[in-house]
């Protein structure tokens, strides 16, 4: 759920005034300020309400999202663990994340997402945030590093570390760089119900990716 994060953020800058646009840098300075205890909450205020404004500003766009995006339903089920294992290879081999489109049949429609800033239920949910950032991805891939079974006690598991790389496409083009795992819980009916997220930097470092200007870029 970088996308989740991104999502925010980018709402959060495009909404400022453009006098405090130029001021990214130092918006990333008060981030690094802050206290340990209050970065949760600032981070999950951040990231929701500006989630939902950018949410609201696409539901008047529709049409050019979904012609970037088309819906398309993924409804295969999986009978065993190794099937839950090759549709997500498939999904990231497609490149789910950066396209809005997944295999929901895998997943309960009361799955837990959850990443380092934010936590919600609902797969029908988790689709919509993915595709509120497909318009804003520039030249994206995300690869797939390792999927492998995880002894996790009476539940079973499935992990997969994978790498996120894309510009966005703001005035700056700021290169999103994220090294990351997912663990996918399965219930007995190897339905996935919770996907937990981890990245390989803090959620200030992630946000702070999307305020920095990429080589040759100027504010």
């Amino acid at each position: 759920m970088m996308s989740i994060n991104m999502a925010g953020a980018i709402c959060f800058h495009a909404r400022l005034p453009s006098h405090l646009t130029k001021q990214h840098q130092r918006f990333r300075n008060d981030f690094r300020c802050s206290k340990t205890k209050d970065t949760p909450k600032i981070l999950k205020f951040v990231v929701s309400g500006a989630t939902e404004i950018l949410r609201l500003f696409s539901s008047f766009n529709k049409n050019e999202l979904y012609e970037v995006v088309p819906e398309q339903k993924y409804e295969t089920s999986a009978s065993c663990l190794d099937d839950v294992m090759i549709i997500l290879k498939s999904d990231y081999d497609n490149a789910y994340f950066v396209t809005g489109n997944f295999t929901s049949g895998i997943y309960a429609e009361d799955c837990i997402f959850e990443d380092p800033t934010i936590r919600f239920s609902g797969t029908e949910l988790y689709s919509r945030n993915l595709k509120l950032l497909v318009p804003f991805f520039d030249d994206p891939s995300i690869s797939l590093q390792s999927i492998t079974k995880v002894p996790n006690g009476e539940t079973e598991s499935v992990k997969a570390s994978w790498r996120l790389r894309t510009y966005l496409k703001l005035p700056w083009r700021p290169l999103i760089s994220i090294d990351g795992t997912t663990v996918y819980d399965l219930d007995n009916q190897f339905r996935i119900v919770k996907h937990v997220e981890s990245w390989s930097v803090s959620p200030f470092e992630a946000i702070g990716q999307i305020f920095t200007p990429s080589s040759g870029s100027s504010v």
